[in-house]
């Protein structure tokens, strides 16, 4: 049995007036929900009513009884200040929410917060609000969604496998006035993102007033035409609301074009039909009033006098949509049902995917790197990939164009590009991905690829470019989401590159946002257990800082317990260390050093490699004591990088040798000496810190 989803939709549009009171309604319960709580954004809510309800009663595959329905379309709200849009829909549609939550909106536990927050309301595909990442989500989505048909049903006629879907993204022009938007939706077209439909809300109001003369004048249509979507717009009708059957044949078109993504450019008003707010700038981010709203209810004929009014035959009548959910997704069923019965082996490895688990044995072909060489921790990083990439067909990712300097890649054979695409390793379903010099795309396309499920996703750039999608890695810690950034170039080491590239602040800069979990690997063997360690976890993102230049290799086995996030990587020569040298990265080698030449001098010194303090930070007290005794004060934390953020782990007594500068363009050596990053300055901090404690 096969599934369609290109076809399955009719082509004239089932309207009946109870369809057209459930949008009066979502307009006005929107309208009473910010009145109540007495701030918001009421008037998008009010002029997108019509879209989101033709989107989510008649075109959209979902089940309200099961949000998590392999199957089902995708939806984001872009345009994220406008929640109501949603909350009005997942309303009606019987996902859970009831008038009680509408009247709680932005309220101190309510499941209706002021943007939509991913595991919060049941119905919401991902967290949005900062403006235009949520485009980059939906990009990200519907790449997820044709990488996994390429794991499990590559040969599968176009709409007509279990996997297929379409990705519906509601924007506006604050979104697409941002960069990342741009940046997202370029990739986009590159990539023939056929399961992608964009709908922009064309209203021309922002809170600073009317678009086109204020701030955004372009032909957005065009740009998108020449990013190689597919466009469309949707004329208002001459009393300034939605044209339901125009809407509605553009967006059927759209779903049907599959060898592009779709912008569809729907004309609304802002607050219709509120009699003179309609249109202003005012409702963009405020209630309407008292007086404008009573109005507006009698224009739509509710009693103005009643507060979040709902017929009970409209509300009947829109949750038929858990009917029509619930035989959509028995068909899909059935269709899985039959594919799992051609397909044993693809069906054994959907379900551990599912499931979140990874495949036996997976950890043997981890390589194992043997002392007395040196080799830089983004090549055995690269190494790592490489050698999971044959056993784990779910992880996938690569680089902001940078694949060669980050070692991202994970099959230099196969490349994720449309059919037709000249690159000689162009494949649909390819496993290393080209994200283009766009790294704030990058991370929000990794966040929709994340949140999509059933795939694990890499994507490399150097660390001082952290900052550039520093607001979409912000998302991914908000949102717990499994990404793996792949940050390399990561102190002065780089050397002749310079100050522009020399990242002396984003440690601890990237340290600074809760959920995110910043590892620096000391040597090849340590960068192995944190893949591992950062592959077992499906809870927070992750970023891998990796060394430009050589570093020298340490025992394997001394270095397995980098996953815990901070060890004894060399004991003090006697039962209690004097002091403790803590270090990360290139610099634990200065702690090694250092410590010989403590010891010399009869100094029992123990050195504790750190690659993680987030880790450590989730390690039992007890250990945490063993590792960094209270009682051993004389502390010295080294890392080529500013010292904030450490002195909480060197107490008062300790020391930290830093950089508190930016560098210059000149040989990593020369640089690490003139700036004292060195293991003399190691062991005179230490020094230093003894004195003081004797004293």
């Amino acid at each position: 049995m096969s599934i369609t989803t290109t076809s399955s939709t009719p082509d004239v549009l089932d309207w009946t007036d109870l369809d057209s009171r459930a949008v009066d309604t979502a307009r006005v319960l929107a309208m009473d929900a910010v009145q109540h709580a007495g701030h918001g954004h009421p008037g998008a809510a009010m002029g997108l009513a019509p879209v989101a309800y033709v989107l989510q009663q008649k075109l959209m595959r979902h089940d309200p009884n099961d949000r998590d329905w392999a199957g089902r379309d995708r939806f984001v709200l872009s345009v994220g200040h406008s929640s109501l849009t949603l909350y009005t829909q997942l309303f009606l549609s019987g996902y859970g929410l009831e008038i009680d939550d509408l009247k709680a909106f932005r309220k101190a536990g309510s499941r209706t917060p002021a943007h939509p927050e991913l595991g919060h309301t049941p119905g919401v595909e991902t967290t949005t609000g900062p403006l235009g990442q949520g485009i980059a989500n939906a990009v990200g989505m519907a790449m997820a969604a044709r990488y996994e048909r390429g794991l499990f049903d590559p040969d599968a006629p176009e709409g007509e496998s279990p996997f297929d879907h379409t990705i519906w993204c509601l924007t506006g022009d604050g979104c697409l006035e941002e960069g990342v938007a741009a940046e997202a939706a370029s990739l986009a077209g590159h990539q023939r993102l056929g399961n992608l439909v964009l709908v922009w809300d064309d209203n021309r109001i922002t809170i600073e007033g009317d678009t086109e003369a204020v701030s955004f004048s372009e032909d957005v249509l065009k740009r998108h035409e020449a990013y190689g979507w597919h466009v469309v717009r949707v004329d208002k009708l001459p009393d300034g609301n939605v044209d339901i059957e125009a809407l509605y044949a553009a967006l059927v078109d759209a779903r049907r074009e599959t060898d592009r993504p779709s912008l569809v450019a729907v004309r609304t008003e802002i607050a219709w039909p509120a009699p003179h707010a309609k249109g202003t700038a005012a409702t963009h981010g405020a209630p309407l009033g008292a007086a404008e709203a009573a109005a507006t209810k009698v224009l739509l004929g509710f009693d103005p006098d009643q507060f979040f009014q709902v017929d009970p035959e409209v509300l009947a009548h829109a949750r038929r949509i858990g009917e029509r959910g619930r035989v959509r997704h028995a068909e899909w069923h059935e269709a899985l049902a039959a594919w799992r019965a051609v397909n044993p082996e693809r069906a054994a490895a959907y379900d551990r995917i599912r499931a979140g688990e990874l495949p036996e044995h997976w950890e043997q072909p981890l390589p194992v790197f043997e002392p007395g060489q040196e080799i830089a921790t983004r090549k055995a990083s690269g190494a790592v990939l490489k050698a999971l990439g044959p056993v784990i067909p779910e992880m996938w990712g690569g680089s902001a164009d940078l694949a060669g300097s980050t070692n991202t890649t994970i099959d230099e054979f196969s490349s994720f590009l449309p059919a037709g695409n000249p690159l000689p390793t162009a494949d649909p379903y390819g496993r290393t991905l080209h994200y283009g010099i766009r790294e704030h795309a990058m991370g929000a396309v990794m966040n929709g690829i994340a949140l999509h499920g059933n795939t694990r996703v890499h994507g490399g750039t150097f660390l001082v470019f952290a900052d550039y999608m520093r607001p979409a890695v912000r998302m991914a810690a908000l949102m717990r989401l499994p990404v793996t950034y792949v940050w390399t170039h990561d102190s002065i080491g780089l050397g002749e590159d310079g100050a522009t590239h020399q990242p002396v602040e984003r440690l601890a800069s990237l340290r600074a946002i809760p959920g995110l979990n910043i590892v620096r690997p000391a040597d090849a063997n340590e960068t192995v257990a944190a893949w591992r360690e950062l592959l077992r976890r499906h809870d927070a993102p992750h970023g891998l800082a990796l060394s430009r230049q050589n570093l020298p290799v340490y025992d394997a086995e001394a270095t397995r317990s980098a996953a815990r996030g901070g060890y004894v990587l060399a004991e003090a020569s006697s039962s209690e260390p004097w002091v403790i040298l803590i270090g990360t990265g290139s610099e634990v080698q200065l702690a090694l050093q250092a410590r010989e030449v403590l010891q010399a001098e009869g100094i029992p010194t123990r050195v504790v490699s750190m690659p993680c303090l987030e880790w450590f930070d989730e390690q039992s007290a007890d250990y945490q004591e063993s590792v960094l005794p209270e009682a051993v004060a004389t502390r010295v934390v080294v890392e080529a990088g500013i010292a904030q953020g450490w002195h909480r782990i060197t107490g008062r007594e300790g020391r930290v040798v830093s950089l508190e500068h930016y560098g210059e363009s000149a040989d990593y050596r020369y640089l690490y000496e003139k700036y004292g990053i060195t293991a003399q300055a190691v062991v005179d901090a230490a020094r230093a810190a003894l004195q003081g404690a004797r004293r």
